[in-house]
C-alpha cells in the first residue's frame, strides 16, 4: 500500500493560520514527521494569487521553492510540488523539477492538474481564461514537452572531461525541437539527467476525456469519487497496456479525508483503506490533512500501525528515490 499525505495550510484552522504565519519550521517538522513514520512522499499544493479576490495566505509558499527547502531537511521521502501549466512555461519548469530532482538526490515530482482555474489565468495574459477542450489539449502538449526535455540526456552523456575538452558526449544529447499547436521549444536542458531517470509525474482532476492522457504519460494518478474508483483504476492500467506500458507503471492512488474520525475510530478507518486497497480499487492513498502535528500524530500513532500488522506498509524506505518508494521504473514500459 502506497501512502502520500497533501500538506495544505489553507485547511488548518483560521486561529491556527493567523497565530503561526508563513511558518516554514511547522512545515518541515509536519514533513520531518511524515519522514519517520515511512510515508512515502508529501504532496505541497500551490496557487497563483488572483487580482482582486482573497490573499494568497492560505498558501503562503511558492510550492518549488518550499520543495528545495524541504529537502535540505529530509533524506528519504518524497516531494512532490504542484506547478500549473498556465503558470509557467515547460522548459522553464522542466528545468526547475530537474534542478529539484539533482538536490532531493531524485526525490522529487511533479503534480500536474487537468482542471482548468479562469482566475488564474487572468493573472497570466490570458484574460479569456481557456476552453476546456482548449486547456487539455494545451496541458497535454505542455506535459509532453517537460518529458521529453527531462529525457533529452542519455543517464551517461556528461563526460566533464576536462583534459580532453569534451563537456558531453554528443552522441547521447536528443534535441527535443518541438514545434506544435501551443509551444515551440528546441532544447535540450542544460540540467543532466534526472538521478532516478525522470521525476515522478503525478496527474490529478481527470476526467472522461483526460483517461487517455493519464494512462499514456502519468506516474501517479489522483483519483476522488471512492465508489467508482476501481473501476477507474483498472481502466487506467487497461489503457496503460494499450499505449505499451506496463500495467505497474501506473500508480492510482485514492484521495481520502479521515478527518476527526482518525482519532475517534482508527479501527474504522483502517477496515475502510484496507478494504479498498484488497479489492484492487487503488495502489494506496492520498491523506488529505491540514498541516497540523496533532492531525498527522492521529494517522501515524493510531492508524498506521493497524496497517502495519496487517501486512499492507513496508516499515521502511528501501532507498531514497520517490521511484523506488512507489515501485515505479524509470523508462519501463515507455
Amino acid at each position: 500500500m502506497k501512502l502520500a499525505v497533501s500538506l495544505r495550510p489553507g485547511e488548518a484552522p483560521s486561529d491556527v493560520r493567523a497565530s503561526a504565519g508563513p511558518d516554514f519550521t511547522l512545515l518541515a517538522r509536519f514533513v520531518q514527521k511524515a519522514e519517520a513514520a515511512g510515508l512515502d512522499m508529501v504532496l505541497l499544493a500551490d496557487s497563483a494569487p488572483v487580482a482582486g479576490g482573497p490573499s494568497n495566505s492560505q498558501v503562503p509558499f511558492e510550492s518549488t521553492t518550499l520543495l528545495a527547502a524541504l529537502a535540505t531537511v529530509t533524506s528519504k521521502i518524497g516531494l512532490v510540488a504542484a506547478a500549473s501549466t498556465v503558470a509557467h512555461l515547460p522548459y522553464n519548469l522542466a528545468r526547475r523539477f530537474a534542478s529539484l530532482d539533482v538536490i532531493s538526490h531524485g526525490r522529487a515530482g511533479w503534480h500536474a492538474t487537468m482542471v482548468p482555474d479562469p482566475p488564474e489565468a487572468a493573472n497570466f495574459s490570458r484574460q479569456e481564461g481557456f476552453s476546456r477542450d482548449d486547456f487539455r489539449r494545451r496541458a497535454e502538449e505542455f506535459i509532453g514537452i517537460v518529458q521529453g526535455l527531462w529525457r533529452g540526456w542519455d543517464a551517461d552523456a556528461l563526460l566533464f572531461d576536462q583534459h580532453g575538452g569534451r563537456f558531453f558526449d554528443p552522441e547521447k544529447m536528443h534535441l527535443l525541437d518541438h514545434k506544435g499547436e501551443f509551444f515551440s521549444v528546441r532544447g535540450p536542458l542544460n540540467v543532466a539527467r534526472s538521478p532516478q531517470d525522470t521525476p515522478v509525474l503525478v496527474l490529478s482532476g481527470l476526467s472522461g476525456p483526460d483517461m487517455d492522457i493519464g494512462a499514456r504519460v502519468a506516474d501517479v494518478i489522483l483519483l476522488d469519487e471512492p465508489l467508482v474508483a476501481g473501476a477507474k483504476a483498472d481502466d487506467l492500467k487497461r489503457h496503460a497496456v494499450a499505449f505499451g506500458r506496463n500495467p505497474g507503471a501506473i500508480k492510482v492512488l485514492m484521495n481520502v479525508a479521515p478527518g476527526a474520525e482518525m482519532a475517534a475510530r482508527p479501527d474504522v478507518i483502517a477496515d475502510r483503506l484496507e478494504e479498498s486497497f484488497r479489492s484492487n480499487c487503488c495502489d494506496g492513498f492520498n491523506i488529505l490533512m491540514p498541516p497540523l502535528e496533532s492531525v498527522l500524530d492521529d494517522f501515524v500513532d493510531l492508524v498506521l500501525p493497524k496497517l502495519r500488522r496487517r501486512g499492507l506498509v513496508h516499515p521502511d524506505y528501501r532507498n531514497a528515490a520517490l521511484r523506488s518508494h512507489l515501485g515505479l521504473a524509470g523508462e519501463e514500459g515507455r
